[in-house]
């Protein structure tokens, strides 16, 4: 039996020597290759704080000490040594075990984390909660280099040097988010590194003086008076100890006696400590290390050589269907510029980029000021896109409000992973887009039914005088061709799919397209013959089709793959109400008043009747009573 498989719990690690917590790190390093190896996960940033890791719950006394890690992608050590070991093989799966940090799941998770920036706050308040209730633990925010550019991160690091509460901030340090860090905060932490000899040769002679007797003293209080005016000018490692803390490092991240000794000499520090480690994302599996950015988020792979599986031929991503149109509209008109915070791979920007490298930029982390800053180009005329993941965007929602729309600036917010994203889970589904962008006056809010769609509708929003969102989803298209000449469809007006009599049905986005297969396979069976909108636009909405087919005393159908607390469906109830026509029974078919799980996409809208299944049996059983010719259309629909 190997090291590893004796630890069910931090406290098992605890109990062994020091010196074979080597050989643990080794053990673990090669489960985590294998583990994900097999389900698929996020791999370099585990395996660069596999030594970190083990250091953390060594030295502090878990989970009576609070561990608060950032992000979470870095946590597959942690999962692995507090618990659920035997579990892993369930990992981002339906029902298994997820693959960020959770409270639900373990005490040692103290904290939700799926976004980053997030763990400074959040420990500094767990720190302040301590001292109020008159205990004595310890508290460690760990956060990678690339959470420290976040700007919440930074309002954390202030308030924290303010207080002055005991507690440590680990700056796990690796060059590195999802793709290379930018930025001037990672240029000052490489100066910082560049500067150890520096330090090093300050000890020296500190050692050296105080061994002069009499004299030595005196010498030394002169020196340090020298030293800190010229520390001002030359060392760049004053930032952190001016905002209040005391500051350790750069130590070597894989260096677990390095790791040992510092957290053991700073632990119990009366004053707010930062302790600089520097890894190496990646680290110990040759592909990851020489690919961090690829090996970020891995697919299943033989571990041998690193060759990923084959995946399955097919249509394009809407992703790249994006980065593609967005080049093609950009070589037209040179106001066009693209903005992304830190996903330039997981946006398509790096495509873009690579034609447009004066017209890209990567902000960081830094959602509220990527839109902001997208607001001050578009006040100068350009024609900014500002490319973030659904979920991401909420970051922003007040820049959106008052930097945006307020003036009415043409923005145009491209949402990708709108909708239910799959195996990342509650952190990351994008089902709250259609409800908190609608709100906004002058925001025009569509999303396509298919990739060809999605080509057509960019040129929409970039015509549009004033705020756009563009929301689409995460994964392939259907195979619809995106080629030919653009035909940007006109704002606010929706599409008819399918005419029939004895009921309606109004979609948004690729859940027209199942609700269109869903009809037709409805009606081949003998079921209600329905008529299917493709809406396109949740905001404005196509109130002059709505009129011209709903009847007093309808039923009418509505899908959407996002929250039906104010999404799409409210839309159409709202306008149907402000239409004046009575009587109106509706079937809202969305994303109910819960957080959804990890899972597959198809699992996930299967049990939210979000398929063409679901929505077929949903549909025959609410249309079933109209059949007969009660409640029929008003009109078949607009030619």
């Amino acid at each position: 039996m190997g090291l590893l498989e004796r630890i069910s719990t931090p406290a098992d690690l605890r109990r062994l020597p020091e010196e074979a917590l080597g050989d643990v790190a080794e053990e673990l390093r090669q489960f985590l290759i294998e583990s994900v190896a097999a389900t698929g996960g996020h791999l370099a940033s585990g395996l660069g704080a596999v030594e970190l890791t083990l250091a953390l719950h060594y030295v502090f006394d878990t989970p009576r000490d609070l561990l608060v890690w950032d992000v979470g992608h870095q946590c597959y050590p942690h999962k692995v040594i507090t618990g659920r070991r035997e579990r892993f093989r369930t990992l981002r799966t339906y029902g298994g075990i997820s693959g960020f940090l959770k409270r639900e799941e373990s005490e040692y998770d103290v904290f939700n984390a799926g976004h980053a920036s997030t763990s400074i706050s959040a420990a500094l308040g767990m720190a302040v909660a301590r001292d109020l209730a008159g205990e004595d633990h310890r508290v460690v925010a760990i956060i990678g280099d690339g959470g420290l550019t976040g700007g919440m991160a930074m309002e954390g690091l202030n308030q924290a040097g303010y207080l002055r509460r005991r507690f440590m901030i680990v700056l796990n340090d690796n060059e590195m988010s999802i793709s290379p860090n930018v930025g001037a905060m990672q240029g000052y932490l490489a100066r910082i590194i560049s500067g150890q000899p520096y330090r090093q040769f300050k000890d020296e002679v500190e050692h050296f003086l105080r061994s002069i007797p009499r004299v030595g003293e005196p010498m030394l209080k002169l020196a340090k008076q020298a030293e800190h005016m010229a520390k001002q000018l030359l060392v760049p490692g004053l930032l952190f100890e001016e905002l209040g803390f005391k500051y350790v490092g750069p130590i070597n991240g894989h260096s677990l006696p390095q790791l040992v000794a510092a957290l053991r000499a700073h632990r119990d520090d009366t004053r707010p400590v930062l302790v600089h480690v520097v890894t190496r994302k990646g680290k110990g599996y040759r592909p990851a290390e020489k690919d961090p950015v690829f090996w970020h988020g891995a697919t299943p792979f033989l571990v041998a050589t690193g060759e990923v599986a084959a995946k399955k031929g097919g249509p394009p991503s809407y992703t790249s269907v994006f980065a593609n149109a967005l080049i093609e509209q950009a070589r037209h008109d040179p106001r066009i510029v693209a903005i992304t915070a830190a996903m330039p791979e997981g946006t398509g920007l790096d495509r873009f980029a690579k034609v447009f490298p004066d017209r890209c930029f990567d902000v960081g982390i830094c959602e509220q000021h990527a839109v902001t800053f997208a607001a001050g180009l578009a006040a100068k005329g350009m024609r900014p896109v500002v490319a973030i993941y659904s979920t991401f965007l909420q970051r922003a929602f007040d820049q959106i409000f008052h930097d945006v729309c307020l003036m009415r600036l043409p923005v145009v917010f491209a949402l990708d992973r709108g909708g239910l994203v799959g195996a990342d889970g509650p952190t990351h589904h994008g089902v709250f887009d259609l409800s908190y962008l609608r709100i906004f006056p002058e925001m025009v809010v569509m999303a396509p039914r298919h990739e060809g769609e999605l080509r057509q509708m960019l040129a929409t929003a970039l015509a549009w005088n004033g705020p756009a969102a563009l929301r689409y989803p995460r994964g392939q298209g259907f195979g619809v061709p995106c080629e030919g000449a653009v035909q940007p469809p006109p704002v606010g007006k929706a599409e008819v799919l399918r005419t029939g009599r004895d009921g309606l049905v109004w979609a948004i986005g690729t859940v027209a397209t199942e609700a269109l297969a869903a009809a037709e396979r409805l009606a081949a069976s003998g079921g209600p013959d329905l008529t299917v909108v493709n809406a396109r636009f949740v905001k404005p909405l196509d109130t002059e089709l709505l009129a011209s087919q709903v009847a007093p005393g309808m039923r009418v159908m509505t899908v959407e793959e996002n929250a039906l607390a104010g999404g799409f469906g409210s839309a159409v109830m709202e306008a149907v109400a402000a239409l004046g026509i009575p009587n109106v029974t509706f079937e809202r078919l969305g994303v109910p008043d819960e957080f959804q799980p990890h899972g597959s996409q198809d699992i996930l809208r299967a049990r939210l009747d979000l398929d063409a299944e679901g929505i077929l049996r949903r549909a025959r059983a609410f249309f079933a009573v109209t059949a007969s010719g009660t409640g029929t259309l008003r009109r078949a629909g607009r030619a």
